[in-house]
């Protein structure tokens, strides 16, 4: 901002020594430009909480804030990574076939939220398929163990996608046995985030993979020069073997998510495994962001495994979350959770950065009679965005929702279950970032056995958790009046 303001008088210094008389005429076309760009977004905004950022900086620093507008903002400028991910997305669309008996099972099995299966189904795209195995972890701990003894049963390929990828325990572990699979003519392909991994990983890290025989991507390359499509991250966590198992869940690949290292106390994080045709959703998911750089399949048939399994009770449904689409995936799914919540919803998320819909429909469900429960970490691993998380508590707990601090650490588990029958694992936190701008999945359950492990897992939790109170949630002035300033610049954090 300070950068941007002594752009704004140097570009209106300039104009005036250049243009004299004429530069008054210049600048207020410029600054019409910018009342016109202010006018198109509010117009056009689907999360305008989010683009009140834009309209700040533009209306307070109209050349500099329309320029980095139309840079980072408007996506007006592409790339051809950016080409591919939306050619791809759509390519891909024509694999994600819905069994229209198996959505008639389900809609019929609970007409009371018809709506939200359609919505995923129809309007989102992801199908449903019955439940055929689902097994919930409620740590990183308990579901590494399971990750690598399914990984030992690898017999054609292996898929991992994920946001950090760190050399420790767990990182080697697992890569002990890809190396090993290779051997054994395993197809083994692992796909990281470069930003997510800046830290953990060298940059030459994809080419040491591929000397060992692990074909490797690095989404979304860091470049020193700045444009949209560098804001995109993938924040995915995928793990797919042969086409019969899929994990999920909040956790990465670092020594972190295990509690081998504990950085920030005890991290209270998920992992979720699902067996049988679901799988397939996964699989489609990586192989989409894959040959946006590869270009290697032609067919993702190929890599479909139609081994039957036996049906067991409930239904799922696999889903992504695309920023290059006008959809808003992820939080609908959540609205319509929270919206059609009876009797309780639980909620787990590290970070707590919304726009009003979110922050009323919670309240006005609290006021409904439905016990509403955020938990969120109770010793931070961003001091700023865990005050920008704390800022939102007061307003909610004054609106009936309860909030619960996990006082021996962190959480970063991303699950909403409600009402013995619904919930939703996966990787989207409930800030800006995942819900608009980065590239995220989540597995929809309903009416799952599992769902009772996941709520009884939310209220085990909950006795190691400190209840805050209107009063704890309370800034003083100067903290106040700072929180408020840095919120406007949420969506970038």
């Amino acid at each position: 901002m300070i950068i941007a303001a002594l752009l704004e008088l140097l570009i209106i210094y300039s104009v005036f020594k250049f243009f004299g008389s004429s530069a008054g005429w210049i600048e207020g076309v410029l600054r019409l430009l910018s009342l016109v760009i202010v006018f198109h977004i509010a117009r056009t905004s689907q999360h305008l909480s989010s683009d009140l950022m834009w309209i700040l900086i533009i209306m307070a620093l109209p050349i500099p804030g329309t320029a980095v507008y139309l840079l980072i903002g408007a996506n007006l400028i592409s790339s051809k990574t950016f080409r591919n991910l939306i050619d791809e997305t759509k390519a891909a669309a024509k694999y994600y076939v819905q069994d229209e008996a198996v959505l008639k099972e389900a809609q019929e099995s609970a007409p009371e939220i018809k709506g939200q299966f359609s919505y995923i189904s129809q309007k989102a795209g992801f199908p449903f398929y019955r439940n055929q195995g689902v097994q919930y972890f409620r740590l990183g701990d308990e579901g590494y163990p399971v990750m690598k003894e399914e990984l030992q049963k690898a017999e054609k390929f292996i898929f991992l996608e994920y946001f950090i990828i760190e050399e420790g325990v767990m990182w080697n572990g697992i890569l002990d046995i890809l190396k090993e699979k290779i051997r054994h003519g395993v197809e083994v392909r692992v796909m990281y985030d470069d930003m997510g991994s800046f830290n953990t990983l060298p940059a030459s890290y994809a080419k040491q993979l591929e000397k060992a025989g692990i074909k490797c991507v690095r989404f979304n390359q860091i470049n020193p020069i700045i444009n949209v499509i560098m804001n995109h991250r993938d924040h995915r966590k995928i793990l797919v073997i042969d086409g019969k198992v899929g994990f999920s869940g909040g956790i990465n690949l670092a020594d972190e998510y295990i509690n081998v290292k504990k950085i920030h106390g005890e991290w209270k994080d998920n992992c979720i495994m699902i067996k049988g045709s679901a799988v397939w959703s996964l699989t489609v998911m990586f192989l989409t962001n894959w040959n946006a750089y590869r270009h290697e399949d032609a067919d993702f048939e190929k890599f479909h495994d139609h081994t039957v399994l036996p049906d067991e009770q409930g239904y799922l449904a696999p889903y992504g979350e695309t920023p290059l689409d006008s959809e808003i995936t992820g939080q609908d799914i959540y609205m319509n959770i929270i919206n059609q919540a009876k009797d309780y919803c639980y909620i787990y998320t590290p970070y707590l950065i919304i726009d009003n819909e979110l922050s009323n429909a919670m309240i006005l469900a609290a006021r409904r009679g439905v016990d509403i429960r955020l938990m969120t970490p109770g010793v931070p691993d961003k001091k700023i965005v865990w005050d920008i998380t704390r800022s939102f508590y007061k307003q909610l707990i004054h609106g009936g929702v309860k909030i619960f601090e996990y006082t021996p650490g962190f959480v970063h588990a991303k699950v909403f279950v409600s009402d013995d029958r619904t919930a939703a694992v996966g990787t989207l936190n409930l800030d800006y970032r995942s819900l608009y701008l980065h590239f995220e999945n989540g597995i929809y359950l309903y009416n799952v056995k599992e769902i009772k492990e996941i709520q009884d897992d939310y209220l085990k939790t909950i006795e190691k958790c400190h209840q805050m109170t209107e009063k704890e949630s309370t800034f003083g002035v100067f903290k106040t009046a700072m929180i408020s300033i840095v919120r406007i610049f949420a969506p970038m954090m």
